[in-house]
């Protein structure tokens, strides 16, 4: 029998290299293709950042808007799924919806089998244009209302909240949501990024390995938590249930969702940018209610919690901005694969440029051998 150290959920294992995202957990800090979380919150733009974890590298001027304008000319979607969407049980969670939609896009690609480089990048664009556009059109036919055609003249951001409310955003409530979704665009190797490179190891088509990787962020363990968070503030009510109500949790060893990272073992990185626009979202928009509310479980539970490496991560934060942009809480996760499309995309990218090394892992075995086979009716 093997003797080999086994790591649950392959913590600390090393599978691959890779150039775009750096993690510092102890430190508490984030970069994609070096470049700090912070900075490219506040200087850059979705469509910049998209090309970064593609092409791993900022583009210049030229490039940029070359890069935009693609994204632009591929935000349509086909008639045909937006009337398989028009069908889609109403009641179904839009997560589900949008695994199916992205399936749906591979059939009706006819180069979904092409595994060229070119034919790769190409559906890498598509699938990140097209993503806003899906979510966007779910949101809207849920609410019993037509979806929108796409604007030409708006940004990846604006025009995605355009196309989910019918309403051209501010350009407060733009940036706002570009910023959250330069934040969730990339996180390292988290379970959704593995799962997209382990389905695409296979040499199955991209729209398969993104549809697995959907079915992977649906997990409350994974891209579900932020309507937990909001959950939270749901159940504890009034702003002066706050204090008991996260003195009960600790007292009794629950869990406080938002709170605690696999990797950071510090104030998560995105959830400090967040947290500054949760501020201004409640100073602005009457949001104050749910921002005290966190802002009390967070100094509350740091007494016990921060001592232990277990502080907000990206979630804590998220619920409320987007609360305050339109979405209802089953469009969290969605909004976060609006986002996290172009991590995965590039990821698989950069996978496949140095080998596209099929993923095989192995586990110990622990059950007996050799053990005689009985007849059935001798059992």
């Amino acid at each position: 029998m093997s003797t080999a150290t086994i790591a649950r959920g392959l913590e600390g294992v090393l599978f691959t290299e890779s150039a775009l995202c750096f993690i510092d957990g102890q430190a508490g800090r984030l970069y994609y293709g070096g470049y700090a979380i912070q900075e490219l919150a506040e200087k850059s733009t979705f469509e910049e950042v998209s090309f970064l974890l593609l092409h791993n590298r900022l583009p210049k001027a030229d490039e940029l808007k070359a890069f935009s304008d693609e994204l632009v000319a591929l935000r349509a979607l086909p008639e045909e799924l937006i009337q398989q969407i028009r069908q889609f049980p109403k009641g179904a969670h839009p997560m589900s919806m949008l695994r199916t939609a992205v399936s749906e896009l591979g059939m009706l690609d006819p180069r979904e089998d092409d595994l060229t480089p070119e034919g790769l990048y190409q559906k890498s664009l598509s699938l990140i244009a097209k993503f806003a556009s899906i979510v966007a059109a779910l949101k809207r036919v849920r609410e019993g209302k037509e979806p929108l055609a796409p604007r030409p003249d708006l940004s990846h951001a604006a025009n995605f909240l355009y196309m989910a409310s019918g309403t051209e955003p501010t350009p407060e409530q733009a940036r706002l949501m570009d910023v959250a979704l330069i934040l969730h665009a990339e996180h390292g190797f988290n379970a959704s990024t593995f799962t997209a490179i382990a389905a695409y190891s296979t040499q199955t088509d991209i729209y398969s390995a993104i549809t697995a990787a959907v079915a992977s962020l649906k997990g409350p363990r994974h891209g579900g938590a932020n309507e937990a968070v909001m959950k939270m503030i749901e159940e504890i009510g009034p702003v002066e249930n706050a204090l008991p109500w996260v003195q009960s949790i600790l007292a009794n060893k629950g869990r406080i969702m938002g709170m605690g990272h696999r990797v950071y073992k510090v104030f998560d990185p995105r959830a400090g940018v967040l947290e500054k626009y949760a501020r201004l979202v409640a100073e602005k928009h009457g949001k104050s209610k749910e921002y005290q509310i966190l802002k009390t479980v967070e100094e509350e539970a740091g007494k016990v919690l921060g001592p232990r490496g277990i502080y907000p991560n990206v979630d804590f934060y998220s619920g409320v901005v987007y609360s305050d942009l339109g979405f209802t809480l089953e469009f969290f996760t969605p909004i976060f694969a609006v986002a996290r499309i172009s991590g995965w995309a590039g990821h698989i990218l950069e996978y496949t440029r140095v080998d596209n090394r099929l993923l095989r892992p192995d586990a110990q075995y622990t059950g007996p051998l050799d053990l005689p086979y009985v007849p059935i009716d001798q059992r």
